[in-house]
């Protein structure tokens, strides 16, 4: 189920966004000014929908703070509707821009098309060679890989160990499945502390915390995990 992150402070427009919404089968979040978006962001919708103006932020500025981290699709809801102001909306980083007032059943085909486009556009990155997820960036052909635009360093057995996680994401791999994918032997029960440390090394270069890990994570007695 693809999730909706609607950031208004007009409660009746939330409603009947949720509504409609909800109804093809969305998951809908609400946020109603900027420290409550902020918030919900770290939730990972798939698509936002941002008032331009919110009582305690300036939606440029939420809009801004997502694109340095996030690639989904920001859809601009605004009572302005002069071109400048489009035009600003866009050029931070908004993919669509409605204009306040406006027809609900516009609104979800437009969700639906971005949507569209943004899954379209990931699968055929990947095919180029380039994943990114949540501000990381790996080059399958360059071997460099980024996070919010600065590169790290890895060993090609931490790439190795990387990418696969990142191409499997959603699913968990044990460290023995991690092995073999790797190094494409049975040595794993020789060395089970490889991909222990491996893991740790990882997690250490991309500062990703032990407890509360933003990228690979523990399920405890089975393996590692990127989150889908």
């Amino acid at each position: 189920m693809e999730k909706i992150l609607i950031i208004e402070d007009d409660a009746d427009i939330r409603r009947i966004l949720k509504i409609y919404l909800e109804g093809e089968a969305y998951k809908v979040w609400e946020a109603e000014n900027g420290a409550e978006a902020m918030k919900q962001l770290d939730k990972q919708p798939d698509l936002v929908i941002l008032d331009l103006m919110l009582p305690d932020a300036y939606g440029l500025s939420i809009c801004k703070s997502i694109r340095q981290k996030y690639l989904y699709p920001i859809i601009m809801i605004t009572a302005k509707d002069s071109d400048q102001d489009k035009i600003l909306g866009l050029s931070y980083g908004a993919d669509d821009y409605i204009t306040k007032p406006f027809n609900p059943l516009e609104v979800v085909a437009r969700v639906k098309a971005q949507l569209r486009r943004y899954k379209e556009y990931s699968e055929n990155t990947v095919d180029r060679d380039v994943i990114y997820y949540k501000g990381l960036t790996l080059n399958q052909k360059s071997k460099q890989v980024s996070i919010n635009g600065s590169e790290i360093k890895l060993t090609p057995t931490e790439f190795k160990i990387l990418k696969v996680l990142l191409q499997r994401k959603g699913e968990v791999l044990s460290g023995e499945e991690l092995f073999q994918l790797i190094w494409e032997d049975d040595y794993y029960s020789k060395s089970t502390n490889t991909i222990t440390v491996h893991i740790r090394n990882l997690r250490e270069k991309m500062g990703d915390s032990y407890e509360k890990p933003e990228y690979i994570k523990t399920v405890w007695g089975v393996g590692y995990i990127i989150e889908a």
